[in-house]
């Protein structure tokens, strides 16, 4: 089995790559590649959208990238297990609204909002560890319970228009959208590869699923 991380330049790769690569070793769960190459995406049983700094910019890289956003939009539609990470998981969104209006992949219907908690003595960014409110009865989840830390650097979220995408929520000022998901596609607020044991658990899970 293969699973890709896709690589458009949006931040340093390193650290999804060995969380990622030590979960399938323990597993025996194939190969995990870093990739710009629409062919090894094609190839791919799982994949990995990663994204790092502004919606627009992350928007406009991985358009750079020729075949790249195709290969992985074709993966989505053949029901290939698909993950998206941070500003991957935003760009899953219909619109992001992050110093402009830009369009999202549309997978998931909703808005990419900046962050209002009630209490205004919150920084934002919402930057390091929270726990999570809920957790969903879906496989990736498995042994991920409400209460269970998961480590956050973003100052907007995903808010879905149907309440059936929204997976997983923590709290800070109000709720805040930690995942997303619906059908063979899940996406992450919070970074599972620095986000220790729940986050390690969390990619185990991702590579086991078979949607």
């Amino acid at each position: 089995m293969i699973t890709a991380i896709a690589d458009y330049n949006s931040g340093n790769l390193r650290s999804a790559e060995k969380s990622f690569q030590r979960m399938a070793a323990e597993i025996g769960s194939g190969t995990v590649v870093v990739t710009s190459d629409p062919d090894v995406i094609r190839k791919a049983d799982h994949i990995v959208l990663p994204g790092v700094g502004a919606f627009a910019d992350c928007r406009r890289e991985l358009g750079e990238v020729d075949g790249l956003f195709g290969a992985i939009e074709e993966g989505v539609k053949a029901g290939k297990p698909f993950m998206g990470i941070c500003v991957g998981m935003q760009m899953m969104a219909t619109r992001g609204l992050e110093h402009g209006e830009h369009a999202g992949f549309g997978w998931i219907a909703g808005d990419v909002v900046h962050l209002q908690p009630s209490d205004k003595s919150l920084k934002i960014p919402h930057m390091g560890w929270n726990s999570l409110s809920n957790t969903p009865d879906h496989p990736v989840f498995d042994d991920i319970s409400a209460g269970d830390h998961v480590y956050f650097v973003h100052s907007y979220h995903l808010v879905p228009e149907n309440s059936r995408d929204l997976l997983a929520t923590v709290d800070y000022g109000g709720p805040i959208t930690a995942a997303v998901g619906h059908d063979n596609i899940i996406g992450t607020q919070f970074h599972p590869e620095k986000s220790q044991k729940t986050g390690l658990r969390f990619i185990k899970n991702f590579l086991e699923w078979r949607p």
